[in-house]
């Protein structure tokens, strides 16, 4: 029998054998697998002065560090996640900080806003999967944004293959290319791609190789 892919990232992925992965690193980890502070180029992007979202999606938000900081700025924040440990835990950590956002445990391969629901901003975290499946997840994000809402991306490009930490495979790896063709027509407000240094937890430390996309809705 073929086994699933490796996964990477964030917050979880895959099913079955890889949930119950992720259940087990985010079990070891109650106080924040990816540590506690925000994404640094979230955070650019959420202070630049043309950005005005009051309200936000997260996908694959993990333990939640990233929409707990939203939260933390009046804007009002779902967050879907699969691994059930790393929602309960994001649960804790929100009581502790004081925050409230809007925790659903779901599948990404299935999940999709209610209808009607739409969102001023959607935020995808290093959500490294095979490609069909974040293709998917940009769908996803994309369906549920306002006309003029905001997608904030960022992962491990394909240059991260030859190097250490992040996935070997390029099929879980962004390029700006692929990035753009996957989305309706749409206005590009940044398209980077470059080495970065990390320092986001013990998962996300050192210089990388990383894309960073923001497109504004049509």
């Amino acid at each position: 029998m073929q086994q699933p892919a490796r996964l990477f990232g964030e917050g979880s992925r895959g099913r079955s054998m890889k949930t119950e992965d992720w259940d087990r690193r985010y079990a070891a980890a109650p106080d924040g697998l990816f540590g506690t502070a925000p994404n640094l180029y979230l955070r650019q992007v959420a202070a630049r002065p043309d950005f005005a979202a009051r309200s936000t999606l997260c996908l694959a938000d993990g333990d939640g560090r990233n929409s707990r900081w939203l939260a933390a700025k009046g804007i009002a924040v779902t967050a879907v996640e699969l691994s059930g440990v790393a929602v309960q835990n994001a649960l804790a950590l929100d009581r502790t900080a004081g925050q409230r956002v809007e925790r659903i445990q779901a599948d990404l391969e299935t999940w999709k806003a209610a209808p009607g629901q739409r969102y001023d901003a959607a935020v995808v975290m290093f959500f490294q999967a095979p490609w069909p499946l974040r293709r998917r997840v940009l769908k996803t994000a994309w369906a549920a944004l306002a006309p003029g809402g905001w997608l904030c991306l960022e992962g491990f490009s394909t240059a991260q293959a030859d190097r250490p930490g992040g996935p070997s495979s390029t099929t879980h790896l962004y390029d700006l290319e692929s990035l753009a063709a996957a989305l309706p027509p749409h206005r590009v407000l940044e398209a980077l791609t470059g080495c970065v240094d990390l320092d986001e937890g013990p998962r996300h430390r050192g210089e990388m190789a990383v894309v960073r996309y923001l497109a504004v809705k049509a």
